[in-house]
């Protein structure tokens, strides 16, 4: 009856069973399609003490219920009448909308590179540092080098983007990457300096000087190096035009001939015509950009540094990331994500109003990773674990975070690289001609009063100890305290790369709303048991498993992030639900590669999910793990 009951205030919050148009689930929560979201009522599912939390994602209204789903599901397909099948896949395509579709392919494509880009970022702020502070001259062994380092991998962005964007598009990713090194050839920059033996379109803005031709048809040689927009828009027809040729080429000489037919197809036709249009559309972009930050800076820098958070919460701020790109590929600087990087220091300054003020525990233990993490500019723990859901501290952080963006807008502050975020995006903002001028200070006090700020009025208008928010934030009643649990020694179930658990790519599982525990990035494909126990979940898909430890432990291991929507494909289960397993014993196979390949991260939490069971969950502060390892301790 308590799953009944649950079910029907679940379905009457999501808008009624008329305002459903299918519902699934996975291990951990209800995936509903509905007709109307803002039909739902998020914030009193958010409070509900039978759910975790909501979380929006891919066309799906996602309701985290914990690892009793499946029955709460069986109750609310009982209850309200469903269907218990899987909605079909082209009604989450159309609920995603255009705009959903190009984010989604945005981060694709950008994701996989931004590590390095950071990485080469922080090389290149600091060359400049060096260079303005008079350490090292531009002209010395050590300067060039550590620009080389830091400037060749922004310089040839299109052979990696040729990579990714091949990939997500379907075509295959080393072809990409023969397009993109055809763009950056050296050979092109020399030709492009010479004599022009014709211009194009003169007297217009697109006025272009020819230096060759392709069988007699003008080329207009634009300036590959670091672009965006060009080797995205030529590998998108290139995947196309390659499924094409696979499908009418032989198969005893596919292996060479379609890369040959596509290659020879798309590489002029770049040049002749996706090139430059990109080239010009980038451009026109930059500009637009640059005109509405010139004519109304400190607007710019209000909406701009406001908002950005919003964007963050939504996924979309990926749109803007282009744009981003695109301006240092153009302008040689950028100053639309410059005039957001205030955000993560009001974030922070807002979590520690609340560490300084909240009377719960919990709220406390949160807030001290969560800033942590924020001062490196990771701050999806702290708005989905902390001021989100307490709300005035999330609304005065966007408040002071428009304050610090209206001063970077004001003060000219501009990003030259690319680079990482929190504070070792400072570098970035250093002049790589004038060194540190008047933007750099200005980024400087940029941050230091969107902290103070948020700060400040997190602690006189933060209501944070107000009766029902904290507690909706760090109590999670559904789970039942389990009586006879004891300390016990887990080992790593995968062998991998480990990351934090607010690394994992999924704001259920970072936020620790599931429980404490860690990451993994899996580097062979498969999963043993980390204890001796019991499987109490194997879901259909068998992309997660839950056991419960004799020692009474409930651990969670789930592949990937939302690796459910591959129905199963790819894994295969070895043990059944109800088995007995011990330390070691295989549990399921997965394939690496072809989930990698269908756009999934692998990402995989290793939770406890009754932690609070336990007086302390201690993970290791290892790097890489190996199967049986020592991966977690409880501690009771």
């Amino acid at each position: 009856m308590g799953y009944q009951n649950l079910a029907k205030e679940i379905i009457e919050l999501v808008g009624g069973k008329e305002n459903v148009k299918s519902v699934t689930h996975c291990i951990t929560r209800l995936r509903f399609i509905l007709k109307d979201e803002s039909k739902a009522d998020t914030n009193a599912l958010n409070n509900h003490e039978g759910v975790v939390t909501v979380r929006k994602a891919a066309g799906q209204y996602q309701v985290v219920i914990g690892n009793h789903v499946p029955d709460v599901y069986q109750a609310v397909i009982q209850e309200g009448g469903f269907a218990a099948s899987k909605p079909a896949q082209e009604d989450n395509e159309e609920k995603k909308g255009i705009f959903a579709k190009f984010v989604d392919i945005v981060s694709n494509i950008f994701i996989p590179v931004l590590p390095l880009l950071m990485a080469t970022g922080i090389i290149k702020g600091f060359n400049a540092l060096f260079l303005s502070l008079g350490w090292i001259k531009d002209t010395e062994g050590a300067y060039l080098l550590l620009n080389a380092i830091g400037d060749g991998f922004f310089k040839f962005l299109p052979i990696f983007l040729g990579y990714t964007a091949m990939k997500k598009f379907g075509g295959t990713p080393f072809l990409g990457m023969a397009i993109a090194a055809a763009l950056v050839h050296p050979s092109l920059a020399g030709i492009r300096s010479g004599e022009a033996i014709m211009t194009l379109f003169g007297g217009t803005v697109l006025e272009s000087p020819v230096q060759i031709t392709f069988f007699g048809v003008p080329v207009i040689l634009m300036d590959y190096l670091s672009s965006v927009v060009p080797i995205i828009l030529a590998t998108y027809f290139a995947a196309k035009l390659e499924k094409k040729f696979a499908q009418i080429i032989p198969g005893v000489v596919k292996s060479f001939v379609v890369p040959l037919l596509t290659l020879i197809v798309i590489v002029p036709l770049t040049f002749l015509l996706i090139g430059p249009i990109a080239t010009w559309a980038a451009q026109s972009i930059g500009q637009g950009v640059q005109s509405l930050y010139e004519a109304a800076p400190l607007v710019a820098g209000l909406v701009i540094g406001g908002f950005w958070q919003v964007l963050v919460i939504f996924g979309v701020h990926w749109g803007l990331i282009p744009i981003y790109y695109n301006n240092l590929a153009v302008m040689g600087s950028d100053m639309l994500v410059a005039m957001t990087f205030a955000a993560s220091f009001a974030q922070i300054g807002a979590v520690l109003g609340v560490l300084v003020l909240t009377k719960n525990k919990k709220l406390k233990s949160l807030s001290v990773p969560a800033f942590i993490s924020g001062f490196f500019g990771v701050t999806e723990p702290a708005i989905y674990g902390i001021t989100l859901p307490l709300k005035r501290p999330f609304i005065i952080s966007c408040i002071s975070s428009a304050v610090g963006g209206a001063i970077i807008a004001l003060t000219g502050a501009a990003l030259y690289s690319a680079g990482p975020l929190g504070v070792f995006k400072i570098p970035t903002f250093i002049n790589p001609e004038h060194g540190i001028d008047a933007g750099f200070w200005g980024m400087i006090v940029s941050i230091v009063v969107a902290f103070v700020l948020a700060f400040v009025l997190t602690l006189f208008f933060g209501n944070v100890n107000k009766k029902g928010d904290n507690e909706a934030v760090v109590e999670d009643p559904k789970k039942p305290e389990t009586l006879d649990v004891t300390s016990e020694d887990m080992v790593s179930p995968i062998n991998g790369q480990l990351v934090d658990l607010s690394n994992v790519p999924d704001n259920v599982f970072a936020t620790e709303s599931m429980g404490k525990g860690i990451g993994i990035i899996p580097t062979e494909g498969r999963v043993v048991s980390p204890v001796n126990g019991t499987v109490t979940t194997l879901f259909k898909t068998k992309h997660a498993i839950g056991i419960t430890s004799d020692h009474g432990a409930e651990v969670l291991i789930h592949i990937g992030v939302d690796t459910v929507q591959l129905e199963g494909e790819h894994f295969i289960a070895h043990i059944k639900q109800g088995d007995r397993v011990n330390k070691g014993d295989l549990l399921i196979e997965f394939d690496i590669e072809k989930i990698k390949e269908s756009g999934y991260s692998l990402t995989t939490p290793v939770i406890i999910t009754n932690s609070g069971s336990f007086q302390d969950i201690v993970t290791t502060k290892e790097n890489e793990i190996r199967e049986l390892d020592l991966l977690i301790q409880t501690v009771k």
